[in-house]
């Protein structure tokens, strides 16, 4: 296929994908939402809402210590994980905002770089029936949605302890049947493949790299990537982006070039995650580097593969918020604050523009027309989606936050590092 028919194509796809429509409410089943993209397809959705006032905000619901975790929502469930002390939690509360239990899953919690980061980063995920949470520790468990435990056991004790700089935080990936988690550390990286019913490995891989010091580390989470020819599961960091096959996890193709040979940079860890979109794989680097889009039906080493490269955006890669895409075009919030705009199938920049001058650790969330992006210092700006950027307002919930924001049966969820928010027109 020549490069102009298949741009074409990916952007037919694109066209297609964003035009769907739900037959009911999404729910927010894991990190990043149904499809791992940070996309919801509601309407309805409030751009301002007033923290002193309550103008929109429908509760608050104290938590009992921060987390970057996101919560996520099934039907009238929400669930998230939290510190307690030295515990590490697993809360759950109803859309009332009424908390409904909370479980203790583990203990021996370890802030990280101060207000970075702790034991609570991984975010859980939910098939309607079981709620699965990894806490940094290793702890992985599984819960019904009445908090009686189902099984839970210790990923250090059966895969090796982690050695990691800042704590792990990758989140595991619930689809079908199965829990795929990346485990990149020093210590021996593999990608593992768990039965959620029991807990028990399907498979697990060897993940090989040449990356070396920090560069073996990752705090990214892993997605997938489907079509009608093939499955995969995306794993980033330790240098490469690798695609493995989802039956037994076999590598498919991987690709470097995020941390170049020739100027290497022995602190490059990766942080914000891949995103699969139709026909086309976004892959963020980390430290201003490069932002690549990588043809997902490739095979074997493709870093120098022309053919396997859409495009390239050689500079300014979001270094923690992960990447977005809705309607062809590519957002991407750099840890500045700075939001820049891309043709997602020529990769073609439409405009840089500053949101909120702080820290940016949440990754962007489209809903209704409007990317809700929240800094560090708990300011969350709405954005028009679109080619121009457009302000539409600037909230301040005057409480730090971490995790990104969610959205599920018309309401708004912020966690701040003191209490979940919803958010709701009207109220």
């Amino acid at each position: 296929m020549s490069l102009h028919r298949m741009l074409a194509a990916v952007a037919l796809a694109f066209c297609c994908f964003s035009g769907r429509q739900p037959a009911q409410a999404d729910n927010w089943p894991q990190w990043r939402g149904a499809r791992l993209d940070g996309v919801s397809l509601e309407t309805g959705l409030p751009a301002e809402w007033d923290k002193a006032s309550g103008k929109n905000i429908a509760w608050r619901l104290p938590l009992p210590g921060p987390a970057g975790a996101t919560p996520i929502v099934w039907d009238k469930h929400i669930f998230l994980t939290s510190v307690d002390g030295s515990d590490l939690v697993l809360i759950a509360a109803d859309t009332s905002g009424k908390l409904l239990w909370k479980k203790t899953v583990g203990t021996g919690n370890k802030n990280v770089r101060g207000d970075e980061g702790n034991s609570a980063s991984p975010s859980p995920a939910t098939d309607g029936k079981h709620v699965w949470t990894m806490m940094g520790t290793g702890v992985i468990a599984c819960y019904d949605f009445a908090g009686k435990e189902v099984w839970k056991f210790d990923l250090q004790q059966r895969y090796g302890r982690f050695e990691i700089q800042h704590g792990f935080s990758s989140s595991p990936v619930l689809d079908g049947d199965r829990l795929y988690l990346q485990l990149i550390h020093s210590g021996g990286a593999k990608t593992v493949c768990l039965n959620k019913t029991t807990g028990a490995e399907v498979w697990m891989q060897r993940r090989i790299t040449d990356a070396r010091d920090e560069c073996e580390q990752s705090y990214a989470t892993p997605t997938i990537y489907r079509d009608e020819h093939q499955a995969l599961l995306l794993t980033h960091g330790g240098d490469y982006i690798i695609a493995h096959d989802l039956t037994d996890g076999h590598e498919v193709w991987r690709c470097g070039g995020l941390n170049p040979k020739g100027q290497y940079n022995n602190t490059l860890r990766l942080v914000a995650s891949p995103l699969a979109a139709p026909g086309m794989i976004i892959v963020p680097s980390a430290k201003n580097g490069p932002v690549l889009a990588l043809r997902p039906d490739s095979r074997g080493d493709i870093t120098t593969d022309a053919h396997a490269h859409i495009w390239i955006h050689p500079h300014n890669t979001p270094d923690v918020p992960s990447p977005l895409i809705h309607d062809g075009l590519a957002y991407f919030c750099r840890e500045n604050g700075n939001l820049f705009c891309l043709d997602a199938s020529t990769g073609e920049e439409f405009y840089e523009h500053r949101t909120h001058p702080d820290r940016h650790r949440a990754s962007p969330l489209y809903a209704d027309g409007k990317l809700y992006i929240a800094s560090r210092d708990g300011t969350v700006t709405v954005v028009k989606a679109g080619r121009q950027y457009e302000e539409l307002a600037s909230n301040s919930m005057g409480e730090d936050i971490s995790a990104s924001p969610v959205v599920a049966d018309g309401t708004l969820y912020l966690r701040t590092f003191e209490a979940l928010y919803a958010i709701r027109a009207g109220k």
